[in-house]
């Protein structure tokens, strides 16, 4: 298990690199939905570190893309669809479907719809819930929760981690902090910002070591997305473009690898990869400098849009434009005229 320091180094080690360059089973619910408390409430949590001994940190961060559909081939009801995919750049690779958009952010016409496609960050953790605001939660045989963040919060948690003042890990089992889920709202978005640290330094529970020793700690790794082999980057890629395109799911030709929450894999072999959306929404990096940097993540209920924070990583740099249309479009056939030129 990592220290305080090494966590402290890494971030560190991070923070000055910024800008140079198995999935879940389901069927439980393991996966606590905070962002469905009410607004004004809030729950406590605490953390515990990853059994991973490689992992220095007591979390995994995700890069999914979601691609919206305008409703289901075949099917009567046009309601938009969400399809998740991971992006690879998780890997070190280059991602096809951003290559494509970040040439987008090179004309601010297209801004808005490079956001709409840019990779979201969440992260993911463990721990208990010890002051639960979900009234209709039950809490499982296992009790130990996995936790699915954004950035608001998780910026809260590096920021404290920094500061030299906290003298233990929060996931110490004597000495531990507890951690403080508020919900409220900004501009019709539901926003964590408030959330906090206790003051207070806490030992575990009897109870809560007690299921430490009955199920042991998650290999946060073993919920992570699937590396996608070449087959299913052919796959992602052009259900981006259907996407942009503004063309319907086809279930016939991607229900195999990629499909919207609560969807069955259709039964003509192939692997399934069904996705869900994470419960958390950020928007695409500002464009104001070089960009740098499964299927089935953990599962969510649909998300609750959480108002975007400041973004950490950038995308590409903007260039003067011609003032043009907004909508879908005239945004769409600017692509297509761009495409079509390349």
């Amino acid at each position: 298990m990592a220290s305080l320091a090494d966590i402290r180094a890494k971030l560190q080690a991070a923070e000055a690199n910024t800008g140079n360059n198995r999935r879940s089973q389901g069927g439980d619910n393991a996966i606590y939905p905070h962002w469905n408390i009410n607004e004004g409430s809030q729950s406590t949590i605490r953390f515990l570190p990853d059994a991973d001994p490689n992992n220095s940190f007591f979390w995994v961060e995700r890069n999914m893309i979601r691609l919206p559909f305008n409703g289901i081939k075949g099917e009567m009801d046009n309601k938009q669809q969400l399809v998740q995919v991971p992006c690879v750049e998780m890997w070190g690779e280059s991602c096809p479907i951003l290559a494509e958009v970040r040439t987008w952010f090179k004309d601010s016409s297209l801004e808005e719809m490079g956001r709409k496609y840019w990779k979201k960050r969440s992260y993911l953790f463990q721990g208990f819930v010890r002051e639960n605001a979900l009234a209709d939660d039950t809490t499982p045989a296992n009790p130990i929760r996995r936790f699915i963040m954004g950035s608001q919060i998780f910026n809260i948690i590096k920021t404290a981690l920094m500061d030299p003042e906290m003298e233990n890990l929060p996931t110490d089992y004597s000495n531990g902090l507890d951690f403080r889920i508020v919900k409220t709202s900004k501009g019709g978005y539901a926003d964590y910002t408030t959330s906090t640290w206790a003051r207070k330094e806490t030992a575990l529970t009897e109870a809560e070591q007690a299921a430490l020793d009955q199920h042991g700690l998650y290999n946060l790794q073993d919920f992570m997305p699937k590396r996608p082999s070449e087959q299913e980057l052919k796959v992602m890629k052009e259900m981006f473009e259907a996407s942009v395109d503004g063309r319907p799911y086809d279930m016939d030709r991607w229900g195999a690898y990629y499909r919207p929450a609560g969807m069955m894999a259709p039964q003509t072999g192939g692997t399934s990869d069904a996705t869900v959306a994470p419960p958390v929404q950020e928007t695409a990096p500002a464009p104001t400098a070089t960009a740098a940097p499964a299927p089935a993540p953990e599962p969510a209920p649909t998300p609750v849009a959480e108002a975007a924070p400041a973004p950490a990583e950038p995308a590409p740099a903007t260039e003067a434009a011609p003032a043009g249309g907004s909508k879908a479009e005239d945004i769409l056939a600017m692509i297509r005229s761009r495409q079509k030129a390349s």
